[in-house]
């Protein structure tokens, strides 16, 4: 076998067997199961990491015969410089002589701490670091694609105390704001200098029949995936790959992603001869693109917007299943929506523990200072529930539920026709026959309300904005296809929108504080107490006047211009 690099005797090695893996659950049950009797494993933990494989934009750590990888776990950031040599192939010899696993692959692994950021001179000092500035020297760095990896780790030991990691990884590789691939791996890589016990586990294993031995490492694969992704993409003639050569420098690992990926388009391109079913498929596209943009942001936590951002997506995904119902499989369709609630579901957790945040930090700018510190044990405790809120929607997000709903669903947005029903005879199916119906359909939910508006209780007026909602978006998916008079429309509705999501924020904040009010009363100040009740005060305070102007808003919604334009509008198509 070619060695491209030959490791320095004093650099750190990682020596490790690789195998592709055929059943992920078989393999795991062989490490429960089937292990010899002399080898004791530990229980499993999961891990999720996130890599962002960077170079120059001339390659010049590949051409140094290195790869680096900065990996993101939790608030962690490492990077990892390896070199693209290796020992080991079927009938080759190790250093002393053995023969060695077509499996075992032993190379450079120097690593150090890093920071989000892409410039190395911003990150602590460590040898990885130096080693890096060595071969680059000035020129930025920039992401080629990112490894997002699911994996299942334990620590194995023989009787003699050899030890190693496993570590069973369900991988995907992401360019070009798309997932190009998947695959399944097994890595086991010794723990400190003996590789006595992976000599054992590489005769155990490949005897099995379960895996087979991999050569490439995981960033050749991506690299490969990568690849085909961008030919397929040329032969097409659609816009070529990403990933091609390394993106330009940015301040950012998650800025740095962003711009190697292409921005979520403005518009999803419906048109009035698409199907239903393509329709569709075209909105959810670029929402599901919209939320995988917001992740990252949302992940970090750094400001709320960008999980406001993923929060709408995930809210305009669910509403699209519902404008383009009867165009696709309903088992199909029920799986996708269930999953989008639950995720929609953590996103909401935060993101309404964020608005009443900020709704009182507002109230508080009209405060003395003693009147703001008296408020405290309130703003505390909503802090600690949006804490508690956020960690467990990060445990949704790195959990290989997520990671295979968001796989499987980026496969269906990009797979014209798949889940798709077959209309009968004379159906109508296309934009032009079918927009207008579902528009007006939309709109009479929401007229249906004036009956009941005058005495409507607050969760009734939540059922109105809903119902908005639904309107509002129906004719965001539709507004390619309709006059321009629509912009005014969707801005009728989008006042009411706002309006109602006002008052229901008024509403929660006023039946939060006087559920802490009433358990916590005792354990207050007589201060404080006074001060969190001046607050549920004026939230009642602003409900009421929320209430006194919704009528005028309603008018413009209900009245015979918005029903004229609206008819006008959806005999377009």
């Amino acid at each position: 076998m070619t060695i491209e690099t030959i490791p320095a005797k004093a650099d750190p090695q990682e020596v490790e067997l690789k195998y592709a893996v055929r059943d992920v659950d078989a393999v795991r049950e062989f490490f429960d199961r089937q292990l010899d009797p002399g080898i004791t494993g530990g229980a499993w933990s999961t891990r999720n990491d996130e890599d962002a494989y960077v170079d120059t934009e001339e390659e010049a750590l590949a051409r140094a015969g290195f790869g680096a990888r900065l990996r993101r776990r939790g608030s962690r950031f490492i990077l990892s410089l390896k070199s693209k040599g290796t020992v080991g192939a079927d009938s080759a010899e190790d250093e002393a002589g053995q023969a060695v696993s077509g499996a075992l692959h032993r190379r450079v692994e120097i690593e150090g701490p890093a920071t989000r950021s892409l410039d190395p001179r911003e990150w602590p000092d460590s040898p990885a670091r130096e080693r890096l500035l060595q071969i680059v020297g000035e020129k930025p760095l920039g992401i080629r694609f990112v490894v997002q990896q699911h994996r299942g780790v334990r620590e194995l030991r023989d009787a003699d105390g050899h030890a190693a990691e496993v570590s069973l990884d369900d991988v995907r590789v992401r360019s070009g704001g798309k997932i190009v691939g998947t695959f399944a791996a097994l890595e086991v890589e010794a723990i400190g200098e003996s590789r006595a016990l992976l000599d054992q586990m590489a005769s155990d294993l490949e005897s099995s029949g379960l895996v087979e031995p991999e050569r490439r490492s995981k960033e050749v694969i991506a690299a490969e995936l990568v690849a085909r992704a961008g030919a397929e993409a040329r032969d097409g003639d659609t816009a070529g790959s990403a990933a091609e050569q390394p993106t330009v420098s940015a301040d950012a690992l998650g800025a740095a992603e962003d711009d190697a990926t292409p921005k979520p388009p403005k518009s999803p391109g419906v048109s009035v001869d698409d199907t239903l079913g393509a329709a569709g498929r075209k909105v959810l596209r670029m929402h599901l693109m919209r939320m995988l943009a917001s992740e990252p942001g949302t992940r970090t936590g750094e400001t709320a917007e960008d999980l406001h951002k993923m929060r709408v997506a995930t809210r305009r995904m669910r509403a699209a299943w519902r404008v383009f119902d009867g165009a696709y499989r309903p088992k199909l369709q029920k799986r996708y929506v269930r999953e989008l609630r639950e995720t929609a579901t953590a996103l909401g957790e935060v993101r309404d523990l964020d608005v009443q945040i900020e709704g009182v930090d507002e109230y508080l700018k009209s405060l003395s200072p003693a009147g703001a510190a008296a408020m405290e044990p309130l703003r505390d405790e909503w802090k600690r529930r949006r804490e508690a809120a956020r960690e467990r929607l990060l445990e949704l997000l790195d959990s290989k539920s997520y990671a295979q709903f968001v796989i499987d669903y980026g496969e269906f947005v990009e797979t014209p026709g798949k889940g798709e029903l077959e209309p009968p005879p004379n159906a109508p199916i296309l934009v032009r026959d079918t927009a207008g119906g579902r528009i007006w359909e939309a709109y009479e939910r929401v007229r249906a309300h004036d009956t009941t508006l005058a005495w409507a209780d607050v969760p009734a007026l939540h059922a109105l904005r809903i119902d908005g909602k639904r309107l509002r978006y129906t004719l965001e998916f539709f507004r390619e296809v309709l006059p321009r008079q629509s912009e005014e429309l969707i801005a009728r509705v989008t006042e009411l929108q706002d309006h109602l999501g006002l008052l229901n924020d008024a509403d929660v904040a006023s039946h939060m504080t006087r559920t802490f009010l009433v358990g916590q009363a005792s354990r207050l100040t007589p201060g404080s107490r006074e001060a969190i009740g001046h607050y549920l005060d004026s939230r009642e305070a602003e409900i009421a006047r929320l209430r006194r102007l919704l009528p005028p808003i309603w008018r413009r919604i209900t009245a015979i211009p918005f029903r004229r334009r609206l008819g006008t509008s959806i005999s377009a198509p």
